[in-house]
């Protein structure tokens, strides 16, 4: 996510004017707010939908989804913030200079494995997509309607471990890939146009019969509901470790226009999800698949190309995320090997190959053994969490020992960012817990 807000300073460089004396794009208001949405809009938007069914109905999911929004903007200005006072122009280095060694090594764990279940979750996502363009080719090369005959080669599960094999692969394995410079947009271009045709079907639907009565109404019951949608929360609006890179690159990095870039892209954000969402329960109700593209048929055309919009946009992010993960464990690697022998070029690409197909395994196996995408949502909003409300409540706790402020405003802001680790360790603790019996009940 670093690596392609990065290529988005660059690519969009040319409606942003340099600073005096350098040659490094600088970005104005429109060029932030646009990567800033290009870093969020992406998959989660599948299942939003299926997260509003889950949270008892519009009402108590736009309610949530308010309430998140006040902590998501407070955790990218304090990021913004603890930007310019470290100087620094990446996440964990930013938590590193601010927080300390250790918090900056747990952050280095937290990114790594974060990008371990994203990486799951966009092939859950290729998978459901294989399986309703494997069934909409059988049926306009047969003609015949319903399911397709199973043989091993028509599986969609074979089917991913191909792409896994001659499409992924081969992407993944270089040192530097630069396919993001003409394919980031795709993910942005998909969201958008899932978000109008999910409207659109709505209103072109001739009835509306669908049973949009809450499964659970009063009790636990209804506060366990209403917070299931805090992990798609997490995972959808999830640009907080592309920030700092935005951040850095500003023209203007005021912390009041910081403020405004933050406030106006997850307003936008928010737009674009909820419309979604909204559209998209009260057209299948609470027949509303996980994945919202697996509720229509698989012969609706609108569909078939919001399938391969997200399909080709995942293939493509997928390497540009392992090589983040990646880098991340490789540097580990070659320090501490640096200390029993010298480390050559073919050492280096080795293990570069060697992580390169841990990672496409491991990840293969758990989307195959995992096929529900709400399940890996789980998890990953459940460590989302770190980097939208525990890891910049610590920035801010930290910072304030230092900063040079009056004392009521330190205290006034020390506690606002105890209420936001804490807020952020309950939901971790609460998505995780589920998480886990939900598996441990299926297995």
């Amino acid at each position: 996510m670093e690596e392609l807000a990065r290529e988005s300073i660059r690519s969009i460089s040319l409606l942003s004017r340099p600073a005096r004396g350098s040659d490094v794009p600088r970005l104005g208001s429109f060029g932030a707010i646009f990567i800033m949405l290009k870093s969020a809009l992406g998959a989660g938007l599948l299942n939003f939908p299926w997260a509003f069914e889950k949270a008892g109905g519009v009402n108590t999911a736009i309610t949530v989804e308010m309430v998140s929004l006040v902590f998501l903007i407070s955790g990218l200005v304090i990021l913004g913030y603890a930007s310019s006072i470290s100087r620094q122009k990446t996440y964990h280095d930013v938590v590193r200079e601010v927080c300390g060694q250790r918090i900056g090594h747990l952050c280095e764990i937290c990114f790594v494995f974060n990008l371990f279940m994203i990486s799951v979750a966009f092939l859950v996502v290729v998978q459901d997509q294989l399986d309703k363009l494997c069934l909409s080719l059988y049926e306009t090369v047969t003609g015949n309607t319903g399911e397709m005959p199973y043989h091993w080669y028509t599986d969609h599960r074979f089917a991913l471990f191909v792409m896994c094999l001659i499409i992924i692969l081969p992407l993944s394995v270089p040192k530097e890939i630069g396919i993001q410079k003409y394919t980031s947009v795709l993910g942005t271009l998909a969201a958008t146009y899932l978000s109008v045709s999910i409207i659109a079907k709505y209103y072109l639907k001739d009835e509306h019969t669908a049973d949009l009565t809450p499964e659970h109404s009063q009790g636990l019951d209804s506060w366990a509901s209403m917070f299931s949608v805090v992990p798609t929360i997490c995972f959808g609006f999830q640009c907080h470790e592309a920030c700092i890179a935005i951040y850095s690159s500003m023209e203007n990095k005021k912390i009041t226009h910081w403020i405004f870039i933050s406030v106006t892209s997850m307003i936008f954000c928010l737009l674009i999800y909820t419309l979604t969402g909204v559209f998209g329960f009260l057209t299948f109700g609470r027949e509303v698949a996980s994945d919202i593209l697996m509720s229509y048929p698989g012969n609706d055309v609108v569909m078939i190309i919001a399938r391969l919009l997200f399909g080709i946009s995942i293939i493509t992010i997928y390497p540009i995320i392992l090589l983040l993960g990646r880098s991340v464990i490789l540097t580990q690697i070659l320090r501490f090997w640096e200390r029993r022998a010298i480390i050559t070029s073919v050492f280096e690409s080795r293990c570069r190959l060697v992580l390169t197909i841990l990672w496409i395994t491991v990840t293969l196996l758990i989307a195959i053994c995992v096929p529900d995408m709400s399940e890996v949502i789980s998890v990953i909003g459940g460590i989302s969490a770190f980097f939208i409300f525990i890891f910049p409540g610590l920035c801010l706790i930290f910072a304030m020992q230092t900063e040079p402020i009056n004392h009521r405003m330190r205290a006034l802001l020390t506690g606002w960012g105890v209420v936001t680790v804490v807020t952020g360790a309950f939901i971790f603790g609460q998505s995780t817990t589920i998480a886990v019996m939900e598996l441990t009940h299926k297995f």
